[in-house]
């Protein structure tokens, strides 16, 4: 009977619909945040706080302060923007690309909102002046971000020199007169493309790659005429020329002795940094 109900068709087989696989919702894991969020220029940290340090030392205010964070949230914010904006300019989409996105925008809104409290609280709106000068050089550093060709020489001068406007800004912001300002933007400038040139060649020699001591040499010299002009111009300190020129001669020794490690590399520069910065800024103050 159960025989002839099957063949009927009166009895069928429940059938059993496979269930839908739910995917769990997952944050972004905090490799990805980091590779979008933290610049992989580890260089560029001293060069972007040189600036403020040597700004700070001459002229400290709160206003100073504040742009000294503002200059380290725009120094943040560089890196997933341009990992964004590539991304756009390349026509493509990825996960680090949102993410890149949205770390860019809390990081721009912080940074509007430093920037803001740090105009409220300057004496004088003078401040802008470097950073408008400097605008074009940083935005000359973005156009070759975008194009993925930012380890170029000239996107790293024109970086580097528009950040040390900052120290121009933040002795401005505390009422300072413009040609103290002008001094020290010309002393962090010299002494940022004294160690972009000088690390160049560095790198290209611990590569073996093709390299031409002179860039470096040339680039020293160059940083040296810029200060002996400011010193004229009696806008630089004494103390100020001779941290550049002692920095330059340094340079000029160890390009021709062997390369260190990378890490050392990085080391001798931060102290060389701070040693121009400390210098050039107790000279400027000095009675």
């Amino acid at each position: 009977m159960l025989l002839q109900a099957r063949q009927d068709g009166l009895l069928r087989r429940p059938r059993f619909r496979p269930r839908r696989r739910i995917e769990p919702v997952t944050s972004p894991e905090p490799s990805t945040i980091r590779s979008v969020a933290l610049p992989s220029e580890h260089g560029g940290w001293s060069l972007t706080l040189e600036p403020v340090v040597l700004g700070l030392l001459v002229d400290p205010s709160w206003a100073g302060v504040f742009i000294g964070v503002a200059t380290l949230l725009a120094f943040l914010t560089r890196t997933p923007l341009k990992i964004a904006l590539v991304d756009r300019h390349r026509r493509r989409t990825l996960d680090r690309t949102r993410i890149a996105g949205r770390v860019a925008a809390v990081e721009g809104a912080v940074l509007v909102a430093v920037a803001t409290l740090a105009a409220v609280l300057a004496e004088d709106v003078s401040f802008l002046w470097p950073l408008l000068i400097a605008a074009p050089l940083v935005a000359i550093e973005l156009w070759y971000d975008i194009r993925s060709r930012s380890r170029r020489l000239i996107p790293e001068l024109a970086g580097t020199v528009g950040v040390a406007s900052v120290a121009a800004a933040i002795v401005l912001a505390a009422g300072s007169p413009d040609r103290l300002a002008a001094g020290l933007w010309c002393v962090a400038a010299a002494r940022a493309i004294a160690a972009v040139a000088f690390v160049r060649v560095q790198l290209r020699r611990s590569k073996a790659q093709p390299h031409n001591l002179w860039l470096s040499d040339g680039f020293q010299l160059l940083a040296v005429a810029a200060v002996g002009i400011g010193w004229q111009l009696d806008a630089i300190s004494t103390a100020g020329v001779i941290a550049v020129a002692a920095l330059a001669l340094v340079h000029a020794v160890l390009v021709r002795r062997p390369v260190p490690a990378v890490p050392t590399l990085g080391a001798q520069q931060v102290v060389l940094g701070l040693a121009v910065v400390l210098t050039a800024g107790l000279g400027a103050i000095a009675p």
